[in-house]
């Protein structure tokens, strides 16, 4: 795990695919707190078999303020997705109704509303397209259970590596690529973390370059 980012209030790392995001031995809070000899405290989770940039705050104070603007919308989420098909079109908004089914932790594309199902909504842009699969950059309008895995596998563009939602074996094409966010003293930070130089990612050439770069009021 790399640490990307920190403040007095937060702290953004790369979480490795594997590793889990819950408050657990090996997880991603525990690892920080041994990294920076402090609390934290998650307020947002990747999939366990996703990579990429996490934030956690390093105070309940700054949970909080964390958690109410994660509920405004105020905290930007921006993924890099590997998908086995090419989309119709290069860019566009997805929008679903989606129910996730713990016993079987997968979630499903619905018709229409009852107990359990929540509106989703994302909105792509193709990046690159190699031998049949896409490159799409995606941007979280919503948080739902494996929404983009789901969302896309419903169009038959299932992620690389995503076994369950039919993208085959091998490591999950999903990454957590940059995170934007407004911080509790003011202002706002950036912090990007593009994926390694390794599968599915070695397959497109055209992935933005940069890493753990860091930025206030907007600017990386």
């Amino acid at each position: 795990m790399e640490l990307l980012w920190q403040s007095a209030e937060a702290a953004v790392c790369r979480k490795e695919p594997g590793q889990s995001s819950q408050d657990e031995a090996g997880g991603v809070p525990a690892a920080l707190r041994a990294l920076l000899g402090g609390e934290a405290y998650p307020v947002h989770r990747l999939d366990r078999p996703a990579g990429g940039a996490m934030l956690c705050a390093r105070t309940r104070e700054a949970a909080a303020f964390f958690s109410e603007a994660i509920r405004l919308g105020q905290l930007e989420k921006t993924y890099l997705a590997a998908l086995r098909g090419v989309p119709d079109a290069p860019a566009g908004r997805l929008e679903d109704l989606l129910y996730h089914d713990p016993r079987r932790n997968k979630t499903y594309v619905v018709t229409r509303k009852r107990r359990g199902v929540r509106e989703a909504a994302l909105e792509y842009e193709t990046v690159a397209v190699e031998a049949g699969c896409a490159l799409v950059r995606v941007r979280l309008l919503t948080g739902r259970t494996h929404q983009i895995r789901a969302q896309f596998a419903a169009r038959g563009l299932p992620l690389l590596g995503d076994g369950p939602y039919g993208g085959g074996k091998g490591p999950l094409g999903l990454w957590s690529a940059e995170l934007a966010f407004p911080l509790p003293g003011g202002g706002r930070a950036a912090v990007t973390c593009p994926p390694p130089q390794a599968a599915p990612w070695t397959r497109f050439p055209a992935i933005p370059a940069g890493a753990g770069r860091q930025g206030r009021d907007g600017h990386v």
